[in-house]
């Protein structure tokens, strides 16, 4: 994964983010069980603000948990976190819910939005297709996340961005979303290839 730079311009002109602004909005996306919740959980500098509710019987037949089946509880609006990526800089992080019967509030997070982390589960790699469709529909900037998950085969970035069908200019990173640092750097890789999607130099 790409590292940290630590090279960041220091005059207060320059520490804003190269759109003009103090903060920007993040969405944390993929499928159901992905681990958004998770990531915004680890990466957050505030106490994120979740929207989990407890798996239920009638939501069974809607709400396919094989691959998860140790899943227990589901986001049905949206999670919210905040990170300073470097000073001057805010990340405000929206994690979308992840099952098609929420997907009415994905319209509304995507505004304004500076671009996507698409989190990959290889156990239901096709839960993905819907997230990367969305946003490569409206043009906005993505990079996908395969979630390490533990006991589970990891495969080569290349390998996923085949299954995928991406294009090549779309980062594809390894991570683990328990991990603060991991989390971080795929916020970075973000950033950087929104700046470049943009013609803007960091």
């Amino acid at each position: 994964m790409a590292s940290v730079h630590s090279d960041a311009p220091s005059t207060p002109a320059a520490r804003k983010a190269p759109w003009g602004a103090s903060a920007v909005k993040i969405l944390i996306a993929g499928g159901f069980g992905a681990g958004k919740t998770t990531l915004v959980g680890a990466v957050s500098e505030i106490r994120p603000l979740r929207t989990e509710e407890l798996l239920s019987e009638v939501g069974r037949p809607v709400d396919d948990t094989a691959g998860v089946e140790a899943k227990r509880t589901t986001t049905v609006a949206m999670d919210f976190g905040r990170i300073d990526l470097r000073p001057g800089l805010a990340l405000y992080l929206f994690g979308t819910p992840g099952q098609d019967r929420f997907w009415f509030v994905w319209d509304e997070l995507a505004r304004g939005t500076l671009g996507a982390v698409v989190l990959a589960d290889t156990r239901r790699l096709a839960d993905s297709f819907p997230s990367v469709d969305y946003f490569e529909q409206r043009g906005i900037p993505f990079v996908v996340a395969v979630n390490c998950f533990e006991g589970t085969e990891v495969y080569a970035p290349d390998d996923v961005r085949a299954a995928l069908d991406l294009p090549a200019g779309v980062p594809v990173l390894l991570c683990d979303a328990r991990r603060r640092e991991d989390g971080k750097e795929l916020l970075i890789r973000l950033v950087e290839h929104a700046a470049a999607r943009a013609g803007i130099q960091l």
